[in-house]
């Protein structure tokens, strides 16, 4: 678990909430969410990606203990991993799009590079 926000949530809720929004990240490859919540998506889509790259057993099992899709492990192994296979890291960007109407919350888009 990486960051160390706490984002309103008690521990179970937050890891829960942060891995079914990782899956949907990888899965969509673009995610329009609250700010802080995107810093804390991107680390971890990130270490998803590169256990992608290590592509062996002991990896897809990682990511598998993490996504809740299993099909989203199979995109991240299959087409994520080679299309960034060159890349040292820095797989995602996250752009401030100004605030959100109602709660003036300010909201990103994280994306896949």
């Amino acid at each position: 678990m990486s960051g160390t926000r706490k984002l309103g949530r008690t521990t179970d809720q937050r890891k829960a909430m942060l891995r079914q929004m990782v899956t949907d990240f990888l899965d969509k490859g673009k995610m329009e969410t609250t700010f802080t919540r995107a810093k804390e998506i991107q680390p971890l889509a990130e270490k998803m990606i590169t256990l992608g790259k290590k592509d062996t057993l002991a990896a897809r099992r990682q990511a598998l203990e993490f996504i809740t899709r299993e099909d989203v492990v199979t995109k991240i192994f299959k087409e994520l991993a080679p299309k960034y296979a060159s890349r040292e890291g820095g797989y995602t960007r996250v752009t401030r799009t100004g605030p959100r109407r109602g709660d003036a919350a300010e909201m990103a888009v994280i994306e896949l590079v």
